[in-house]
């Protein structure tokens, strides 16, 4: 199978500043950090998200939703879903939505225990958050389904 016949998905840590990015493998079930971004302007941020599609030949985006404690949804997770709605009409390539609760937290943890420096830890926190949620979404099924479920 070629890499543009296999399922290729993207995690999204929605940031109004940075955005984490990871990339995982639809087929075999695996994420990994991408990148983080960030954000510039409308029109740039619209060329790097079409160009992302594109090259990585992503089948979806999984954009993650901070919500509360008891699981309802925050004034960023609105945000989150307004960034996943334009980025789906942006790309054409389906969104789906997924609960990130403490993944900035398993992200900090972690790399606080490889003593980066901490320039070195925030340029990697969210997309290492955005590695965290896809792999949790991928391991809820969701690589399985044909159409993956989604909190609304």
């Amino acid at each position: 199978m070629t890499e543009q016949q296999r399922g290729r998905i993207a995690g999204i840590d929605y940031g109004t500043v940075r955005i984490g990015i990871a990339l995982g493998d639809l087929e075999l079930g695996i994420a990994g950090p991408y990148e983080t971004y960030t954000r510039r302007n409308v029109d740039l941020d619209s060329k790097y998200f079409v160009e992302l599609a594109s090259a990585e030949h992503l089948k979806r985006f999984v954009v993650g939703l901070p919500v509360h404690l008891d699981g309802h949804e925050s004034q960023k997770s609105r945000e989150a879903r307004e960034f996943g709605d334009w980025l789906g009409q942006l790309t054409g390539v389906p969104v789906d939505y997924y609960d990130e609760r403490f993944t900035s937290a398993q992200a900090e943890a972690i790399l606080g225990e490889a003593n980066l420096t901490k320039k070195r830890r925030k340029a990697r926190i969210d997309q290492l958050a955005a590695q965290i949620m896809l792999t949790a979404y991928l391991e809820s099924g969701a690589k399985s389904q044909e159409t993956p479920g989604s909190i609304d």
